[in-house]
C-alpha cells in the first residue's frame, strides 16, 4: 500500500516491524516530492516513533485479527483466555499484560489482537465494573466537596474514590487511566 493511504488505526509492516498509525500528516513544498510524517506505535514493543516517508513510497499492509476472548485465570506466569466461539484456550505471558491485569476479573470479556498466529496483546473495554474489597470508613463531618479516600479493588488495584463509597460496593473504573468513573447500577 502507498504511504499516502496511511490513516490513524492503519497497521503496516516497515523494516521488519509491525506498526499502527497514531497520527499522520502530509506536507509538500514547491517542486519537491511530498512527505508523509507518521507518528506510529510498534505493536510488539509499545514504543512510539515518528517516521517520515517520501510521498508514494510503499509499505506492506498488515492484517490484524481481533477475537472475542474470555479471561479464565492467571497462574502467575501466564494469563489464560478462551475463544468464545471455538472454545480454544490461549496463554499469554502475564508480564506482557501488567496494566491489563489490574482490571481482569474471572469471566471478563476482552479483544485479543494477533498477527499471523503471533499474539500481540489484548484490548479492554473503556470502562469495567469492579468490587471494592477494602476501604476506610468515611469520617463524620468531613464534607469537603470532592473529598476522596483510598480503596483497594478486588483485582488488587488501589484507587481514590469518593467518601460515600463503601466496602463490597461495585464501581465503574476507567481502564485508560485507572480512575473511579461512577457507581455501578
Amino acid at each position: 500500500m502507498s504511504v499516502n493511504d496511511l490513516r490513524p488505526g492503519t497497521t503496516f509492516i516497515y523494516e521488519g516491524n509491525l506498526f499502527v498509525v497514531v497520527e499522520q500528516s502530509f506536507s509538500k513544498s514547491g517542486r519537491q516530492q511530498g512527505k508523509v510524517s507518521a507518528k506510529v506505535k510498534n505493536m510488539r514493543t509499545g514504543a512510539r516513533v515518528d517516521i517520515t516517508f517520501t510521498g508514494g513510497e510503499k509499505v506492506q499492509k498488515a492484517m490484524i485479527e481481533r477475537s472475542d476472548m474470555q479471561f479464565l485465570y492467571n497462574d502467575g506466569e501466564n494469563v489464560v483466555l478462551m475463544n468464545t466461539e471455538t472454545y480454544d484456550q490461549v496463554e499469554i505471558l502475564a508480564s506482557k499484560l501488567t496494566w491489563e491485569l489490574k482490571f481482569l476479573v474471572d469471566g471478563a470479556m476482552v479483544k485479543m489482537t494477533s498477527f499471523d498466529e503471533e499474539i500481540l496483546g489484548i484490548s479492554l473495554p473503556d470502562k469495567i465494573e469492579l468490587t471494592i474489597s477494602e476501604t476506610e470508613p468515611a469520617v463524620k463531618g468531613d464534607t469537603t466537596s470532592g473529598a476522596q479516600k483510598k480503596a483497594t479493588l478486588s483485582t488488587g488495584l488501589q484507587i481514590q474514590v469518593p467518601l460515600f463509597i463503601k466496602e463490597g460496593e461495585k464501581i465503574i473504573v476507567s481502564t485508560t487511566d485507572g480512575k473511579y468513573s461512577g457507581r455501578s447500577n
